[in-house]
């Protein structure tokens, strides 16, 4: 590991329990900073409502105003994620709603893209809307040295990540495999100053719009990577930062979609590092069948969104707000 890395984790490791409450929200006062937390959602009934209701009653009471902004960004869901998301106390928003002008791209990324303009905080928190237990700390934790700190711009949550949890309680192996098959080899190789995230790939991070504006959006499975290069060569290493916050219970996908995030995630890391000859952006796997392996081949995001202070609708609401 480079020297600067080790020297960037004693700097800009923190755990939850660094920044109580009560700092944060003299912070937030202090400075007039305001904050948006967005759920990027697809179909995610079983768990966005508990996610939004504990955010509503634990961040946004009287006592606790530290969030003033909770939207759903609803990716098209079939299920009842909209309205469970809506009784609980969010602002739903439907992606096809938002700049209609450009039709929408399936993927996580055109989401986070879109929802910069359907939110006006300073600070823009991302959390994904499958957590199980949700805790507000995952909240506290990744927006704390945003209002404490002004010369941090881009902060990622960092926790334990169980694959599963047995009849008797025991944890099974560590989640993150495309993380640490495919992420983490990426940015060791070829962004070494990178190298301290223990969570390059996790869906709980927050930053200042005034960054965010400014960097384009994978529209898939990259953007977590894509974003974190980018801020990287935006900010700066020193402006970048991590918080522990605890553990993460989601639901995990298959082998094959595995595999398809790996593509996206390898084909983002490529753009980033050349711009000449690239990859075929195509993946083909294979299913078992009566007749044997019969291959099932599909397309790789290779879409991105430009940054938003290039989107003139983005542009007119800035300057209207």
């Amino acid at each position: 590991m480079l020297e600067e890395v080790e020297r960037w984790l004693d700097r800009r490791s923190w755990s939850v329990a660094d920044r109580p409450i009560d700092q944060l929200l003299a912070a937030k006062q202090a400075h007039g900073t305001t904050v948006s937390v967005v759920l990027p959602a697809l179909n995610e009934e079983a768990t966005v409502g508990e996610i939004v209701a504990v955010i509503r009653r634990e961040l946004m009471s009287e006592a606790v105003p530290l969030v003033d902004e909770l939207v759903v960004l609803d990716s098209g869901s079939t299920d009842r994620t909209a309205e469970v998301a809506a009784a609980a106390g969010a602002r739903v928003v439907a992606r096809d709603e938002v700049l209609p002008r450009i039709p929408a791209a399936p993927g996580k990324g055109e989401v986070l893209w879109r929802s910069l303009l359907v939110t006006g905080g300073d600070v823009v928190c991302f959390v994904d809307a499958d957590l199980r237990e949700f805790d507000a700390d995952f909240v506290t934790g990744i927006v704390g040295p945003l209002l404490t700190d002004p010369d941090v711009e881009f902060v990622k949550a960092m926790y334990d990540r169980p694959l599963s949890t047995g009849p008797a309680g025991g944890q099974g192996g560590q989640g993150g495999r495309v993380t640490e098959l495919v992420a983490r080899p990426l940015l060791n190789l070829h962004w070494p100053q990178l190298a301290g995230f223990v969570q390059p790939l996790g869906g709980e991070y927050a930053a200042r719009r005034s960054l965010l504006e400014r960097l384009p959006f994978p529209v898939g499975y990259g953007v977590e990577l894509g974003l974190l290069v980018d801020a990287l060569h935006t900010v700066g290493l020193d402006a970048l930062a991590q918080v522990d916050v605890g553990v993460r219970l989601h639901r995990h996908q298959d082998d094959r979609a595995l595999g398809r995030m790996a593509a996206a995630i390898y084909r983002t890391a490529q753009l980033r590092l050349s711009r000449g000859h690239l990859v075929r952006p195509r993946l083909t796997q294979f299913d078992r069948t009566e007749e044997g392996f019969a291959p099932r081949t599909h397309a790789v995001d290779t879409e991105e969104r430009p940054p938003m202070l290039e989107v003139a609708e983005y542009m007119r609401k800035r300057r209207v707000a």
